[in-house]
Parts: structure tokens; C-alpha cells; sequence
């Protein structure tokens, strides 16, 4: 049965006009950017198909242009209009957290950190330079490694935050296992960077690990 003959609160547009995104299934929501389906598919039995495919929305969404274009309906306009979409959502929260805002809300940072490293096949460190009241002056990639790890330079991290007139930095890198908990390692370079931050006045407020769905903080586990 075609969705235009299914009831109206159980299409995927019309449900969510009605009652928001958020309560829309993972096929749900890939059928309204598939827009139409496939001989004796519907949208939504496509977008399943897909999610089957691929193991899921995430992987689906960070598919290569090759891996993605041999999904059945899919191809480079769809990678086209998918890219632009993922974009645009990144530029929003990059539009959120602008210079000068105050980082109040730790679920802002959170989905701003996400959008920013959580595709990354790579470890990648980063900081969040910040003032003497705690507003966003720059967001900066410092180092990228392997899936291993990254090698992080203290002169680096100094020279950088130095530059940027900063007086406090939140480190930030990502694990794309998507596992976020802190290793040892983690624990040893959040010591040596706060110790030699500290030499210039400039604090070390946390050091979020960027995960899959989530960030951890070792500020709030005592480790800063």
C-alpha cells in the first residue's frame, strides 16, 4: 500500500508536522529525505532496507560517496543533498556557539563537539579557547593522528592559547571506537598540558572526550 493511502497520523510528514521530529523512527525519518520509494517499496521500506544495509542511520550518514551511491535508490544527488543537509546542520551549531557566547549549556557543547569530531575516522585534539569569563573565543584543531591516537605537544597547546589571548581552555579530542572513556593516557597528557598551562596563568577547565552520543568529562570525575 502506497503511504499517501496510509492514515494521515501514521505518514511520516504528517506525523511529524503534527507532533515534531523527535518522535519519528530512524526510517521514518530517512523516508522523508528519501522522499519516494522503489517499485513495491514505500519510502519507508526503503529507508529499513537501508538501515539494514548499511547497520544503522550513523553509518549510513558517514557513508563514502562509493559506499554510499551502491545503496538501492541512492546515488550522487541524493550524496549531494545528504552532504549539504549534514552541513547545514553543522553550521548551526557552529552558529550557537559563536565567538563570545557564554558556555552555559553543557548539551550546546556536547551537540556542537558531536557535529565537529564525531565522524573523524581519526583522533583528533582540539581546544576550546576561552576568556576570563568563561566566553568562546575559538574553537581550534591542534593535531590529528591515527585511529591509535594523536600526538599532542604542550609547547603547541601553550603557543596556541597564548596567541589567542586566552585565559582558560577546555581540551578536547575524540575516540572514533566511540567508546569515550578517558584512558590512562588521556588521565598522563590532561596532567602535563595543565601543568604547563599553569606556567602562563591559563586554566585547564575539563577535558571532554567526544564519543558515540555522548562526551565524557574528566573534570567531573575528578581527573582536571
Amino acid at each position: 500500500m502506497a503511504i499517501s493511502q496510509w492514515p494521515a497520523g501514521e505518514r511520516p510528514r504528517e506525523k511529524l508536522l503534527a507532533q515534531g521530529s523527535a518522535v519519528l523512527s530512524d526510517a521514518e525519518l530517512l523516508a522523508i529525505f528519501l522522499r519516494t520509494g522503489l517499485a513495491g517499496l514505500t519510502a519507508v521500506d526503503l529507508a529499513r532496507d537501508l538501515l539494514t544495509k548499511f547497520g544503522g542511520l550513523r553509518p549510513l550518514l558517514e557513508a563514502s560517496r562509493e559506499d554510499f551511491i551502491q545503496g538501492k535508490g541512492l546515488g550522487d544527488a541524493k550524496f549531494a543533498q545528504l552532504q549539504a543537509v549534514l552541513e547545514m546542520s553543522r553550521r548551526h551549531l557552529n552558529a550557537e556557539l559563536k565567538r563570545g557566547a557564554m558556555l552555559s549549556s553543557p548539551d550546546l557543547v556536547a551537540r556542537f563537539l558531536q557535529a565537529q569530531l564525531r565522524h573523524k575516522d581519526r583522533e583528533v585534539f582540539a581546544l576550546l579557547l576561552l576568556d576570563a569569563q568563561h566566553r568562546l573565543i575559538e574553537f581550534v584543531h591542534l593535531f590529528e593522528g591515527t585511529l591509535d591516537g594523536a600526538s599532542v605537544y604542550p609547547r603547541d597547546v601553550v603557543k596556541c592559547a597564548l596567541l589567542k589571548t586566552a585565559a582558560a581552555v577546555i581540551l578536547v579530542h575524540n575516540h572514533p571506537s566511540g567508546v569515550a572513556e578517558p584512558s590512562q593516557a588521556d588521565i598522563a597528557i590532561t596532567r602535563r598540558l595543565k601543568e604547563a598551562l599553569a606556567l602562563v596563568d591559563i586554566r585547564v577547565l575539563d577535558h571532554l572526550i567526544v564519543g558515540d552520543g555522548y562526551c565524557a568529562s574528566l573534570a567531573e570525575r575528578g581527573l582536571v
